[in-house]
This record gives structure tokens, sequence and C-alpha cells, in this order.
């Protein structure tokens, strides 16, 4: 039985928390029960706008989609975004609030705890249950003294915990007792149960070991969750997904550019599930030769990585792409890096500001603006056909046409520019590729491939499901 607050923390990043917390939200919304994902601190690049005009991560997105809510920024009141080495763009409640230095991590996040209450307690009155992510691993005692992500926040809320073991990176048993006894008295006593994430092969080769668990720290073992090696959902930490495609491995190349600071990289996931797409990142201008399609994606500070771009000998490869018939589509940042200049006059990439010659593949020119523009968008495009196209803005840039190159400004929404020969496209829109009808209108225009017009949404729904069968099954709840 689901408590009306609940937890979820796991031994390691990359345990399952997530993927957990979204099957667990789509379970109970099948149920009738109303329910809410909220995760009171995140750090990733890749973010989602809000229906109330804010950002969270994309977990969050991914949870509230599981449970059939519309995505607020209560969901996740603090987001750390990775700007630099040592540096992080500090998101609360939805909206910019200044700079993180990592030298300042501990002692800035305790007061942010107010912050994540104030939003977790709005969730609460408005909602049955609220499941709770935590973040990393709890069992850090070098980060527990300000902690808002794990049993700091948990202690605040009084709530229970769920301790989440990846039993496939091995170690399993000793992840979760090691786990428990790095707690003090007060946090260990928080811990309702155990969950084993991502089992393979039968039941019966566990043997004795979870009875043996329970009996040496008195916490139960709930259930064992099975692996599912074929379920995708949308990646929030993996900085850019470099094994196969998720498609047949089609004909049809593309090769999306990884640069250091790359952000929201699941945008291409509807791609990727193209049974005729072959979706591969790449991070040298090796990997770009033989492309069909390159793209450019987001990124949280396009000036560095414009500048490690080229310093890897990607720009050459690039531009020896688009000269032999290649395409190019830029995406946020990457749209900004294919223009012709890129400035930075307010120092939103650091406090120096700056600019930079841009590639010069699209007529345009990008100031970075103090405000960050966030906008939920679904309309009708304008090319390459009259279909619907959904997806969310969320830049500091403003993009104008250059008034010294003939042509341009015409209505190509949702692109804001494409090159003269048509090779080479740009466009704001996270999350382009989504819109099943979108989607197969611009295959069809760029390479005249057909392709399935399923909305990528769908797809995910229908993944969680699967999910949430298994737990159904697995842990009972």
């Amino acid at each position: 039985m689901i408590p009306p607050a609940l937890m979820l923390q796991g031994t390691c990043s990359g345990a399952g928390k997530t993927a957990l917390t979204a099957g667990l939200c789509r379970l109970l919304a099948r149920r009738g029960v109303r329910v809410a994902p909220f995760k009171p601190q995140n750090m990733s690049n890749n973010a989602a706008v809000t229906v109330d005009g804010g950002e969270i991560g994309r977990g969050q997105w991914l949870q509230a989609l599981a449970a059939g809510v519309e995505p607020h920024s209560d969901m996740n009141p603090v987001l750390f975004k990775p700007e630099a080495e040592r540096t992080a763009q500090v998101i609360v409640q939805g909206k910019v609030a200044g700079r993180l230095q990592a030298s300042s991590f501990c002692q800035a996040r305790e007061p942010l705890l107010p912050q994540a209450m104030e939003s977790y307690q709005r969730l609460r009155e408005a909602y049955d249950v609220v499941l709770i992510e935590g973040a990393g691993s709890p069992a850090e005692p070098n980060l527990r003294q300000g902690d808002i992500a794990n049993m700091g926040f948990a202690a605040a809320a009084d709530v229970p915990v769920w301790l989440i073991g990846d039993i496939d990176r091995g170690g399993v048993f000793a992840s979760l007792l090691g786990t428990l006894e790095w707690l003090d008295a007060a946090d260990r006593a928080r811990i309702e149960g155990f969950v084993i994430n991502r089992f393979r092969g039968s039941r019966e080769l566990l043997g004795t070991a979870p009875v043996q668990l329970e009996k040496r720290t008195g916490v139960p073992v709930l259930g064992v969750v099975p692996s599912l090696p074929d379920l995708h959902l949308p990646e929030e930490d993996a900085p850019y997904r470099m094994a196969g495609p998720r498609g047949s491995g089609g004909s049809l190349k593309v090769a999306v550019v990884a640069y250091p600071r790359l952000s929201n990289h699941d945008d291409f996931d509807a791609l990727d599930a193209e049974s005729g797409v072959h979706v591969r990142f790449v991070r040298t201008a090796h990997d770009v030769d033989g492309a069909d399609l390159v793209i450019l994606p987001g990124s949280k500070h396009v000036l560095s990585d414009l500048a490690w771009l080229r310093s890897c000998g990607i720009e050459q490869a690039l531009l020896r792409h688009v000269r032999y018939g290649g395409k190019v589509i830029g995406i946020c940042g990457g749209l900004q890096m294919l223009g012709e200049c890129l400035d930075d006059p307010h120092g939103i990439e650091g406090d120096a500001g700056g600019s930079a010659s841009g590639l010069g593949l699209l007529p345009i020119v990008t100031s970075l603006a103090p405000d960050k523009y966030l906008s939920e968008v679904e309309q009708i495009a304008a090319w390459p056909a009259p279909v619907q196209v959904s997806g969310y803005e969320i830049h500091h840039g403003v993009s104008e046409y250059n008034p010294v190159i003939p042509g341009g400004g015409e209505d190509i929404f949702p692109f804001v520019a494409r090159s003269a020969d048509g090779r080479v496209l740009g466009s704001y829109l996270h999350r382009l590729f989504d819109s099943g009808p979108f989607r197969r209108a611009l295959l069809i225009e760029l390479f005249g491939m057909e392709s399935g017009e399923e909305d990528e949404w769908q797809r995910v729904i229908d993944e969680l499901d699967r999910l949430a069968d298994l737990l159904e099954e697995s842990i009972g709840v």
C-alpha cells in the first residue's frame, strides 16, 4: 500500500529512481488516484517548460505525464543546470535565481529548503499521493549537512523512504546494507523497505539473500523488479546515448553532435524510435562523415560549445558535409551556432560576456538576453506541411535575420531560419520531432522517406504502461 507521501531514494545515481517513480505514478493514476511527482532538488540540463511558465527537470515532466497531470514548477522546486565545470545556473520554483559555484554547493542548498517545502505542501494539498524522488545516494556523509535532496528533505517533510538498489550493477546486497550503515539512527529509521531493481534471470537465483538482508537490517525487501532491457523512456541523466538505435538501424544516418554542455539530449528520441533511422551521438569530426543529417542540439553554454566544436575539427567536417549535399538542423543553441554571429553583451554565459562568429550557415544574428524565454508551443506548422507540431522553447537568445544578407524572413514555422539552398534549418523548438504527422512531413520533404505518424508522447505512455504492469506484479502495491 502506497502512503500519502513516499520518497524513493537509491543506493547510487542511475539506480532507477526516476523510472520507478514514473511507473508508480502511472500505476496509481490508472487506479483513479490523484498522484503527483516531486523532486526537491535536481541537477540536470534536460529541462522542460511547465504549465505555469517555469522549468523543471525532464524526469519530473515524464513523471507528470505518467500521472496524467500538467507539469508544474512545484514538482521540481530547485533545479541546478550545470554551465561549466564549477558553476551552475540555479532555478527556484521555475525561475532563474542566480548562479551557483561548486565551492559553495553545500552551503547554498539549505536556504532553499523553505521554497522546496512550500512547493511540496501545495502538492500535498492538491493530490491524494505525492511520490518524491531523491537524488544520487543518501549515503554521502560529506553532503548530509544542509541536504535537501534526500534524507534532509525526508526529515523535514516527515516522510517514509523506500531504498532502491540496482542488481544489474552487481553487489546490490552490499550496496543496500552499506547505504543503511552510513545513515544515522534517525535517517535509518525512515527506511521502510528495500526494492531490488533490474533483476535478470530466475528469482530462485537470489537464494536466501533477501531473507538474510531482512534479518540483518530489520528492513523488508518489498519487491524484486525484473529488468526491461527494451524499455525506452526519456533519460534525464545520460549526457548522450552512445548505444545503438532504438529503431531498426535503418538506412537514414543521423549524427547528433554531443558537445560537452549538450542539453535536452532526449529531443531526438522520436527520431531514434523510427524504424528507418539510425541515430548516433558523435564527438569527433570523423563520426560526422557519412551522415545524411547532422543535428546540432541545445547547449547550456553556447559560446564554449561552439569553441569546442571548432577545436576538435567538427566545424570543418560540418562545412564539408553541407558542401557535398548533406543536411543540417540546429535546435536552440545549435540554431544560434549556425548563424553569422553570436553576442553575449550581458554576460549570460559568463561575467565577462563575449562574442563569436558563427558557422555562417544561416542568415541570422543572435544576441543573448538577460531574461530567459519559456513557452509551450502547440500549433500548425507553416512548413513543410500544415500539420500539428508541439514542443517548448527555453532559451536566452534572440535571433534575427541579418539585414545585410538578401532573402530570409519567410514564415517557415517551426523553423526560424533556412539556408538559401534549403540544406540547413534552425529551430528554437525542443521536442521538434515528437509530433508524428510533422515528423513524417519533414522526413518526406528532406529525404523522401516514409515514416510512421505515432506521436512520441503516446509511445512513452505505452512504455509507462508496460512498466506499471511490471511494478504491479513485482512489488504488489
